[in-house]
């Protein structure tokens, strides 16, 4: 069967072996499993049953049916492939033993099947345990099997040397062995190739060349585990020949990786955790050890897997510190892409996950007194705001405003602040005459909105009779409710808005903010999200702008052609697709660099939230230029944001920092983006907005690109992108 074919029956077959070499290391690198397949090669019998193994595992596993995303990923493969080399170093080949090695291959998928399913439905993974058991298995049994020989490869490392490269290899082979470099060291590299079960400095210095190319992190971590592993031996009197028996100081290695920058987001904490678990891992490896040396089989990578899923375990009974370490809740296979996208996640989204509310009002209204008020607003009940209605003379009435008519805010539609169910009204409450109270009648008339378990909004001091709802009614984010009035503890109308955990008037309040709305302040507007408003501010919900809802509204099975114009070559086309995945997460998909840009809109602001594919194509410079986008416009307003510090950086600095991430990020890619004009009020078309992305050092800029984005009535028109001093005009010729 040719490539061709195997592609068209197994189109991921590549990817499934590939990835079948980095799983062991956690990684999806493609020159990271080149390197690893190169270095299992150096024993070519080993190298050769481990190729074998995988390619068994992984076409029975697509033949049966199961999950292809697994198989592709290599989380099937991989056990397989550390059974073929262990059993393709110890026994001499020959068909006996590759009718064997299918077998073995064959058992190991189903123990790793039945581990996922044991193992993962407590949310863990299950590691290296399906080769432990096929290896310890058909070791056992292949005792009794006479057709099978030992090898006595390993035991002439020159000849093997010699066989792989001629004399130039033993030269350069004997040279590096009496480099006189540190037992530590030494050990170190040999653990590294151990764990593709070559023991030789060649394969351990590749390994890390490889891991170096991979993770900067995931090289610092292999490092922090062994060396810690072998501090301590050397502090507690410990036999530091344990770590070079077998090799075995593996699994520090493996387990530093896991637990410092994959399973664990990499910080100040994981690498602590990395230290303070090489203990525990001792303990294990030289107990087990003594008990697997009776039935002579080796401990391989035991320990690593029982600390790894110990601690991983233990963690999810926490009821606090959850950030100390914290676990990664979304995987992309580098520790370093797992930090920069989390750190950023929870800048840009961490206050999402609040219940989003808005203002609960239309128009502009003046915080007349915010959380822990100066007359009310105090104590169990300091969480609240009252917004009054003034004008450019700072007065919320026109006239002698004796009167509750005088007043602008009186009368005016209450809307609701989010979806939700009528729990309670209260409508019985006579107004009062301008500069009275009622005292008995604290809230006058209110409704208690429910929106979530324990979340509950109420607005008091309402109009009598104003109420467009009942008890039971559902209603809509800014469906009008009520109307605003002067009733209660109300010397003049305004709206008492609080958000609380139970369903009675009166209740405790909750520190809660408001999910996005504009701050007005001497003709600047600045856009807030989830924050909480303060005393004496002007605020008001998102204006929508249909040119720019219609601009960014992209709808599942759109398509958009574009005609690219760059300053310096020639006028091409691209065609972007809109997609949604199975977890209904919707991008813009480019065929012919078969990229994605994924985003978000919550009705007030688009987010462009991930990239994947090219990043030198036109979708990741749209990407970058239209990163958070607001459906109101405001002339002048700014729009900041930040991007994950891989996004957007100078490569050798982003290098450096690489190394450094877990503890300090001295880079900062930054997104700001201005509304500069509209022509056309009226038709609210005609608007311009202006994007600057940069990367810094400090306040020293290493990196920059503009934007300018042009929207029609129809939407977007044209966008024009300047990167080192070059120009590049895109036009929109079909999709609006």
């Amino acid at each position: 069967m040719t490539y061709k074919s195997l592609k068209t029956v197994f189109p991921s077959f590549l990817s499934s072996v590939l990835n079948s070499y980095t799983q062991i290391f956690f990684s999806n690198s493609r020159v990271f499993s080149l390197v690893l397949i190169v270095v299992s090669f150096f024993d070519f019998w080993a190298g050769l049953s481990g190729v074998i193994a995988v390619m068994v595992t992984n076409i029975l596993a697509y033949s049966i049916g199961f999950n292809r995303d697994n198989i592709k990923k290599g989380y099937y493969g991989f056990n397989s492939l550390l059974v073929g080399l262990g059993l393709g170093v110890y026994y001499q080949p020959g068909t006996e033993f590759f009718i064997v090695l299918g077998f073995a291959s064959l058992l190991t998928l189903f123990l790793t099947l039945f581990l996922e399913g044991v193992i993962g439905k407590y949310g863990l993974p299950f590691l290296s345990l399906s080769f432990l058991l096929g290896t310890w298995l058909v070791s056992l049994a292949t005792r009794q099997f006479t057709a099978l020989h030992v090898s006595e490869r390993g035991i002439y490392m020159t000849n093997e040397m010699f066989m792989l490269g001629g004399q130039r290899m033993v030269d350069s082979y004997n040279w590096l062995t009496n480099l006189g470099i540190p037992e530590s060291v030494r050990l170190y590299f040999t653990s590294l190739g151990a764990i593709f079960f070559q023991y030789h400095l060649f394969a351990g210095i590749l390994i890390a060349l490889g891991l170096l190319i991979y993770s900067r992190i995931s090289f610092i971590l292999s490092l922090v585990g062994f060396f810690s592993a072998y501090a301590y031996y050397h502090f507690i009197g410990a036999d530091i020949h344990e770590l070079s028996y077998s090799f075995i100081g593996f699994n520090f290695i493996l387990t530093a990786i896991a637990i410092g920058g994959f399973f664990i987001i990499p910080s100040w904490w994981s690498f602590l955790w990395v230290i303070l678990l090489t203990p525990l891992i001792s303990i294990i490896l030289t107990s087990t050890q003594a008990i697997f040396t009776i039935f002579q089989l080796s401990v391989y990578s035991l320990p690593f897997n029982m600390v790894v899923l110990i601690f991983l375990y233990a963690l999810k009974f926490r009821e606090r510190f959850f950030d100390k370490p914290e676990l990664v809740m979304y995987q992309q296979f580098s520790p370093e892409k797992n930090l920069y996208s989390h750190v950023n996640y929870k800048a840009r989204f961490g206050k999402a996950l609040f219940f989003p509310f808005v203002l609960p009002f239309w128009g502009e209204w003046k915080i007349s007194q915010s959380h822990n008020g100066k007359f009310t607003h105090q104590g169990d009940w300091r969480h609240a705001w009252d917004f009054e209605i003034m004008d450019d003379e700072g007065l919320s009435y026109t006239g002698d405003g004796e009167t509750r008519d005088d007043y602008y805010a009186y009368n005016k539609p209450v809307i609701a602040p989010a979806d939700g169910t009528v729990q309670e009204i209260v409508d019985d409450v006579d107004e009062n005459e301008i500069g009275n109270v009622d005292l008995d009648h604290n809230w006058g008339n209110t409704i208690i909105l429910h929106h979530a378990d324990l979340l509950y909004s109420k607005l008091s001091h309402l109009k009598k009779g104003s109420f467009k709802v009942a008890v039971g009614d559902s209603v809509k984010k800014g469906q009008v409710i009520a109307a605003c009035g002067n009733s209660g503890r109300s010397p003049v109308p305004h709206i008492h808005f609080q958000l609380q955990g139970t369903p009675y008037i009166g209740s405790r309040t909750l520190d809660y903010p408001i999910s996005h709305y504009i701050r007005h302040k001497s003709g600047v507007f600045e856009l807030k999200s989830y924050e909480t408003p303060e005393n004496n501010v002007v605020v008001s919900n998102i204006s929508k702008n249909a040119s720019l809802e219609k601009a960014f509204h992209f709808i599942p099975g759109q398509e958009f052609k574009f005609s690219v114009s760059p300053a310096d070559g020639k006028e091409y086309q691209v065609y972007w697709e809109v997609q949604v995945d199975a977890m209904n997460q919707t991008c813009l998909y480019c065929g012919k660099t078969k990229s994605r840009a994924w985003f978000r809109n919550d009705g007030d602001i688009h987010y462009f939230t991930f990239f994947e594919g090219d990043r030198s194509s036109l979708l990741f410079k749209f990407f970058l230029g239209a990163y958070k986008v607001m459906m109101g416009y405001y002339r002048n307003l700014l729009v900041k944001d930040q991007y994950p510090v891989n996004t957007f950086n100078n490569r050798l600095v982003g290098l450096v920092q690489d190394f450094v991430a877990p503890f300090i990020l001295f880079t900062r890619p930054e997104y700001n983006l201005r509304y500069l004009g509209m022509d056309d009020a009226l038709m609210q078309t005609n608007i311009r907005l202006k994007s600057e992305v940069s990367a810094r050092i400090g306040s020293h800029e290493i990196k920059k690109m503009e934007c300018d984005l042009f929207i029609g009535i129809h939407g977007l028109e044209r966008f024009v992108i300047r990167e080192n001093e070059k120009e590049t005009e895109v036009r929109l010729v079909s999709g609006r």
